[in-house]
């Protein structure tokens, strides 16, 4: 028996993957001013914002809930 595919847009997507295409969208600047965490704000990366992320469940909720606010956008003004 097969399970139906998952309705969750998150699934199978990794926090770098995520955190990765909010950069490509908003930049850094415009992250740490939409999410007031240091890690977007002064001298930011990638790998210590996982690092951050990984350790900090409220602040990954935040990223999580920004990413499917960008992908609701995306889908709204028909990109893909």
């Amino acid at each position: 028996m097969k399970n139906p595919p998952s309705q969750d847009p998150l699934h199978g997507l990794t926090l770098e993957t995520i955190l990765n295409e909010l950069v490509a969208g908003y930049g850094w600047p415009e992250l740490g001013r939409l999410i007031n965490i240091r890690c977007f704000q002064a001298d930011p990366s990638v790998s210590s914002s996982l690092r951050f992320l990984r350790k900090t469940p409220w602040a990954r909720e935040k990223v999580e809930g920004l990413y499917l606010f960008m992908l609701r956008e995306r889908r709204r003004s028909g990109q893909s």
